[in-house]
């Protein structure tokens, strides 16, 4: 996609499209740098953000058993030791 610098105020901007930015995850915050002489927009959440407060809400529902059974591996047979 091309797009134009724009002017605001004392610096310059580009306008992205909204399904842009919501196919890349961006929200309010973002992380800006330059690497190679690109510009890269990053969001800045950081993986697994939600993750803490999702588990415990799955475990008050009690949706949080293992869908099969667990199995042993050579190693458990072989080289574990309780």
């Amino acid at each position: 996609m091309k797009a134009k610098l724009v002017q605001i105020g004392n610096s310059r901007g580009v306008r992205l499209p909204k399904p842009m930015i919501e196919e890349a995850g961006l929200k309010d915050d973002v992380d800006i740098h330059v690497k190679e002489g690109s510009i890269i927009i990053t969001s800045n959440l950081k993986q697994r953000s939600g993750w803490a407060e999702s588990a415990k809400r799955m475990h008050n529902h009690h949706e949080d058993i293992l869908i099969d059974e667990a199995t042993s591996t050579v190693f458990d047979e072989t080289e574990w030791k309780w």
